[in-house]
């Protein structure tokens, strides 16, 4: 989600539900060290729960960027062994270090002494070669005996050579069967399943086996249908009734970051699905699209969000 769940984002996934564990963008060990700490870990208060995902491959700059997070206030603090981007794999972090489970073993070793909140992984079921059969359980097994008892599993191979990281998300199989024997054969930890999911009903079947579901680019492109209602899978009420009404509470949290110097699609460019499939959908995204960038001043800029709503209000 590089790119993606910047806090402008977060701060709108957290107004549609309650309970959802959020993530930050993967952040670079050596960039929470040396770099700008304010821009790259600051969060609001109302983002919990709410978890660090770092990536690198050194235990101990991991150890000192879990320990910096932990006291920035996160809940969490996430080892990325799962992304297959161009970038994670020339820096040897990401899903490259499926091939090093060793060294992953040292990195949360060292983690888990410099944090005192928890530290989970999230992994691939295997990369390029490997056989997922043979490796995700003997990876599961090292990270437990290194003291990791939570563990997000993307339910594809990563494979590094030879596709793109959009292909790496859409063509390698999905193997939620194997991803669920895992929980069968690991009881006591706590192991969610992430990949593919697009729907809450695809969520609570997994749920009957498994103890969580991640859920990525879906709570991304169609919020309203993924983490609108996502609180009813701890049997409470969502926040609102109808995307319109988060809509609508969204605009004084706009206008409150345009007041601080923020541009409109700072905040709109992640609300672009929130009427998916809804009559209106398009107008709201074509006025968002289309005026948010060229939006001069604050009045200006809630005058473009105020006829994107007209379109969800009387749809032509």
């Amino acid at each position: 989600m590089m790119d993606w769940t910047d806090r402008a984002c977060r701060g709108f996934h957290r107004l549609l539900s309650r309970r959802a564990l959020l993530y930050t963008e993967m952040v670079t060990a050596p960039a929470v060290i040396h770099g700008d700490r304010a821009k790259l870990l600051d969060f609001d208060a109302a983002e919990h729960p709410l978890a660090l995902q770092l990536g690198g491959s050194d235990p101990a700059q991991l150890a000192e960027a879990a320990r910096i997070g932990a006291g920035w206030g996160y809940d969490e603090i996430n080892l990325n062994v799962g992304c297959p981007s161009d970038r994670v794999q020339s820096g040897c972090f990401g899903a490259v270090l499926m091939t090093r489970p060793e060294l992953v073993a040292e990195c949360v070793t060292a983690m888990i002494a410099a944090s005192p909140v928890e530290v989970t992984v999230k992994c691939r079921i295997g990369v390029d070669e490997q056989e997922p059969e043979t490796v995700l359980p003997a990876f599961l097994r090292r990270m437990r005996d290194a003291g990791v008892r939570r563990i997000a599993i993307h339910a594809r191979k990563a494979w590094l050579q030879g596709l793109s990281p959009r292909e790496n998300r859409e063509v390698p199989p999905l193997d939620y069967p194997l991803v669920h024997r895992m929980k069968q054969e690991f009881p006591d930890l706590d192991l969610s399943v992430n990949g593919g999911i697009a729907s809450l009903d695809q969520a609570r079947e997994h749920l009957a086996v498994m103890d969580g579901v991640m859920v990525g680019r879906a709570a991304y492109h169609q919020p309203w249908d993924m983490l609108g209602q996502a609180d009813r899978l701890w049997g409470e009420t969502p926040p609102f009734d109808d995307p319109l009404d988060a809509a609508r509470a969204m605009r004084a949290r706009i206008a409150a970051h345009l007041a601080a110097g923020g541009r409109l699609h700072q905040i709109t460019r992640h609300m672009l699905g929130l009427f998916h499939g809804r009559p209106g959908a398009r107008g709201w995204r074509r006025q968002l699209s289309e005026g948010a960038g060229r939006a001069v001043g604050a009045a200006d800029a809630l005058a473009v969000y105020d006829a994107a709503l007209a379109e969800i209000m009387a749809p032509t």
